[in-house]
């Protein structure tokens, strides 16, 4: 069903809001003014002014104008007897974030805490409303896992605004660097490096890498790589990176099975993550291609993917429950002390198991 007309102004005028573009205690823009911004009739602009004066957005004073009101903080945020963490992440039910989930819920429960979850599936309009939404519920303090974080992000003005309002925020896995927001993440360059380093030293020459390149982590990790293949004097040509995005993640296996056709050379792949190497690994077996005996293959993340199927993943670790430990106890830390604590960064180590083998 679409949305009425009264109502989509309403939710653009709560987005002016709690991105502070209307701050509070000031007018919002007359009723003429906002008839002729949106093209619609005063009684549609009334009934869009009524539905944010009831949940709390917004008051009229006779006389004076409509002001940006408070009230829908205090009435959500009591909504619960529990204090709130709000939790963005960028999937929920898939690859190694139910086990980041189950490390913050675990420690947010220990400790008193309800916990708010959204998913934004790597989108900045979905992470938008998911931050909106936690403001207007009044959480406490929020856990993000950043969207698209190596693209410029409409939603930076957001994150300002929840810092003015005193709401600590810690970014997982990856981090807006224009913001420069405190962290918890995997040294991902380190990542890129040891597994690339981990295919040089098995005397593979001639290497391929699959990346993301939407996701910061994508990038540090294709640093890694060229950092291990520069310290080596190994020589790779433009097309042996591969790149996708969240959209393009399909189409990228297809890419590399091209590219391997017309670069017979190529004995090692570094993946971006398990995820990627375990789709590799299945279409390499259709055309009949062994790993490792023909190809090397190493994977990041040690998740489920790569101690399943018949070969076994070699891989970085990444600490998914500690992660989510460490991201409640920091965000728990910022909310009762008033202060925030350390980045975490985190060390990998190479996990070996059955995808590679020393190049003959």
């Amino acid at each position: 069903m679409n949305q009425s007309k009264y109502q989509m102004i309403a939710d653009e005028l709560k987005s002016k809001i709690l991105s502070g573009e209307y701050e509070e205690n000031t007018t919002i823009p007359p009723e003429l003014q906002l008839q002729k911004d949106y093209q619609v009739s005063r009684h549609t602009i009334r009934q869009a002014i009524a539905l944010l004066a009831n949940e709390g957005f917004l008051r009229k004073e006779k006389g004076s104008g409509t002001y940006v009101d408070v009230k829908y903080k205090r009435a959500e945020s009591s909504y619960s007897g529990h204090k709130t963490i709000g939790v963005v992440t960028t999937y929920l039910s898939d690859y190694i974030f139910p086990s980041i989930i189950r490390g913050i819920e675990k420690k947010l429960r220990e400790k008193g805490y309800s916990l708010l979850l959204a998913s934004t599936n790597n989108d900045f309009q979905q992470e938008k409303e998911c931050i909106e939404k936690m403001i207007t519920q009044g959480v406490e303090g929020l856990i993000v896992e950043p969207t698209k974080s190596n693209q410029y992000n409409p939603n930076l003005a957001l994150y300002v605004r929840l810092r003015e309002q005193g709401i600590p925020v810690v970014m997982i896995n990856a981090v807006y660097e224009e913001i420069s927001a405190p962290f918890i993440c995997v040294d991902d360059v380190q990542s890129g490096f040891l597994a690339t380093e981990h295919l040089i030293k098995k005397k593979h020459k001639k290497l391929m890498l699959i990346t993301k390149i939407d996701d910061l982590q994508g990038k540090y990790r294709m640093k890694g790589f060229i950092k291990a293949c520069e310290q080596s004097g190994i020589q790779f040509a433009p097309e042996d990176i591969l790149t996708y995005e969240t959209e393009t993640r399909k189409q990228v296996v297809d890419q590399a099975l091209a590219r391997l056709k017309s670069e017979p050379q190529i004995t090692g792949i570094v993946c971006y993550n398990d995820q990627i190497a375990s789709s590799l690994l299945d279409r390499l077996s259709e055309k009949g291609i062994k790993v490792p005996d023909e190809l090397s293959v190493v994977g990041n993340d040690n998740s489920a993917l790569s101690k399943i199927g018949s070969v076994k993943l070699t891989t970085l670790n990444h600490p998914k429950e500690q992660l989510g430990l460490d991201s409640a106890n920091w965000i728990i830390e910022a909310v009762e002390e008033g202060r925030e604590p350390e980045n975490i960064l985190y060390t990998p180590t190479l996990i070996e198991r059955d995808s590679v083998k020393e190049h003959e």
